[in-house]
């Protein structure tokens, strides 16, 4: 564990989600002592979806690169780079990759220890764990 004031996001390894998508943590327990959120970027190619669920804290999601389509609540939103989402806590949402390229997001959790619950099955497992798949 660290308490790098720096985080060098090309030397973040990344965590395979399936099907090509792809996670990098930038601040979370694994990397700082006691903070007091975790943030990240996810990687969605082509065509490719989160599935629906939520979490145990509030989230923003902020598009970096491509074009997303969220669904929060049952509402679906387009979204560009630099458009931002605030998702409260147990919100069931996702994002999906409606562009050409690449879909990059960068997401903020207001925890340190995050979980997501699949909203088609219940099951809730820890954010980054083997559970954690799309």
């Amino acid at each position: 564990m660290s308490t790098d004031a720096i985080v060098s996001y090309a030397s973040i390894t990344p965590f395979a989600r399936g099907d090509g998508v792809e996670t990098r943590l930038m601040v979370g327990r694994e990397r700082v002592d006691d903070p007091p959120f975790t943030t990240g970027t996810t990687v969605f190619p082509a065509g490719m979806k989160a599935p629906m669920h939520s979490h145990n804290c509030d989230e923003q999601v902020t598009v970096l690169e491509g074009r997303a389509m969220a669904e929060v609540a049952g509402v679906q939103t387009e979204l560009g780079p630099m458009d931002t989402s605030f998702i409260p806590k147990d919100m069931p949402h996702r994002f999906l990759n409606i562009g050409d390229g690449p879909l990059k997001i960068l997401w903020i959790y207001a925890a340190a220890e995050v979980t997501r619950t699949f909203t088609d099955t219940g099951e809730t497992v820890p954010h980054l764990s083997s559970g954690d798949k799309v």
